[in-house]
């Protein structure tokens, strides 16, 4: 699972600035500047809501997808805070993260959490 070329955000601060101005602005630059090959962000926690029902959130997320971005979230989280079916027309994989998180942590895979 571990690719040197493969950056992963592990975004849980659903704070929409944060999201702006860490997660999404480092995420597309890194694929449009060649920072990395590869960016997955992973959508925990509450920021599965924000990005579920945040008009302006979602917009960037689309964006961002277009530039080669791709998200991923908890489907715990997803089906605890009822927004499973908004984040997968939004075009989000949701899937149960604990399982790959904890392989990313033992290989020491490129994971960044904000």
């Amino acid at each position: 699972m571990s690719d040197p070329d493969h950056l992963y955000i592990l975004w849980t601060n659903s704070d929409p600035i944060v999201a702006e101005k860490m997660v999404f602005m480092y995420a597309g630059n890194s694929l449009r500047r060649e920072w990395w090959k590869r960016v997955t962000v992973i959508i925990w926690g509450s920021t599965a809501s924000l990005a579920a029902g945040d008009q302006d959130i979602r917009s960037q997320i689309e964006e961002l997808r277009e530039v080669g971005v791709e998200f991923s979230a908890c489907k715990a989280c997803a089906d605890q805070l009822g927004v499973t079916e908004e984040l997968e027309a939004l075009g989000v994989e949701v899937i149960y993260w604990g399982e790959p998180l904890t392989q990313l942590l033992r290989e020491r895979a490129n994971l960044l959490s904000v």
